[in-house]
């Protein structure tokens, strides 16, 4: 059986730099690290992982709480994308992923009684309800935790700038002469919160009045009640003449609301979504929106639980926000000086 001692052997190196190299510490050149791979995969090396869990007393094995809200799995791109990214900065560095939930087999177990049933080393929280006892429970615990896209008290989060990314839209959608801007949020969550308060901080900078009527929610995801909050919008006496959508995949919905309302897009009316997935790249018209970057997203979160793991003396708690950038698409009609002066008169003091 071939043995690390074999293969610092064939490299001319000591066990130690072998052992860095195939754990992926980075305390030793990217060459060394190259020659021993290489070397470990010519000579058939295969790690022993309970020698390695009893050596370290660690297992290598990272959980990820994935609590499907919207019933929509993996095809959601911006998990699957992000939890992707996440496997591979993961196995990168020696650590394999296993999911945690509260169904296996026929003993229900809570988050953390799963985690500590698997033998994680650390958990990311990648979408669940965070107000849920049980998932307070596992973020709290003595396990290392990292979250994304909320942000507890004392524990690492990463986080999308939907704060940002939502003033930008509302700035290019204004700087394109629009002033009645309406928005069809998702369902009440953190990230909804953060994306609500960018709207609503953006128009008001801008001197923009937001009616109540212009603001309707949908389930994140969901194109059916994208549709129903979209017909409601364009049945206002005076329909907004740009919306947001939730989500690019929702968008789906809102836009065939537009069309059996006998509307075009953008000649019509105009409208935005979110998320950047490979879907408002391709289709016709091209949606504008705004890209989240997934593979920050994922790499930094498994950069920082394996870093909490490892170093848990020094590693200390922070919240990473993650910027995204404006994808200009083909959905945002630029309005005319003069239409967008009689509606910016009509949208003032209209508190409907």
């Amino acid at each position: 059986m071939v043995s690390m001692k074999d293969i610092a052997l064939r490299c001319g190196v000591s066990v130690a730099t072998v052992s860095k190299a195939l754990n992926g510490q980075q305390d030793i050149s990217e060459a060394t690290r190259e020659r021993v791979l290489n070397a470990a995969k010519e000579l058939g090396y295969t790690a022993n992982s309970a020698a390695r869990a009893l050596k370290t007393n660690r297992t290598y094995n990272l959980g990820i709480l994935f609590v499907d809200l919207q019933n929509s799995g993996f095809m959601h791109e911006y998990f699957a994308s992000t939890l992707n990214f996440f496997r591979i900065e993961s196995e990168k560095r020696g650590y394999d992923i296993c999911f945690i939930n509260s169904n296996v087999g026929l003993m229900g177990r809570d988050y953390l009684q799963h985690a500590k049933y698997r033998g994680v080393d650390g958990v990311v929280i990648v979408c669940a309800d965070f107000q849920d006892p049980l998932v307070r429970e596992l973020a709290h615990s003595g396990l290392p935790v990292v979250t994304i896209d909320h942000a507890y008290h004392n524990r690492t989060a990463i986080l999308s700038d939907n704060v940002d990314g939502m003033m930008t839209l509302v700035r290019f959608v204004y700087g394109k002469g629009h002033r009645r801007i309406a928005y069809i949020h998702g369902n009440p969550t953190s990230v909804t919160e953060s994306r609500v308060a960018g709207f609503y901080k953006a128009c008001e900078e801008l001197g923009i009045q937001v009616p109540d009527a212009y603001m309707g929610a949908c389930e994140y995801h969901e194109p059916a009640s994208c549709y129903e909050a979209t017909e409601k919008m364009l049945a206002l006496p005076e329909r907004p003449d740009c919306i947001f959508f939730s989500d690019d995949y929702a968008y789906i919905g809102g836009v065939r609301a537009i069309r059996d309302a006998g509307l075009r897009i953008p000649e019509d009316i105009s409208v935005v979504g979110y998320d950047g997935i490979h879907m408002a790249k391709v289709v016709s018209p091209r949606i504008t929106t705004w890209e989240q970057n997934t593979e920050e997203i994922g790499r930094l979160a498994a950069e920082k639980l394996i870093e909490r793991i490892e170093n848990p003396r020094t590693a200390l708690p922070e919240h990473i926000v993650v910027h995204g950038r404006l994808l200009e698409g083909e959905t945002v009609r630029e309005l005319p000086a003069a239409q967008a002066g009689e509606a910016a008169q009509r949208g003032t003091g209209n508190d409907a």
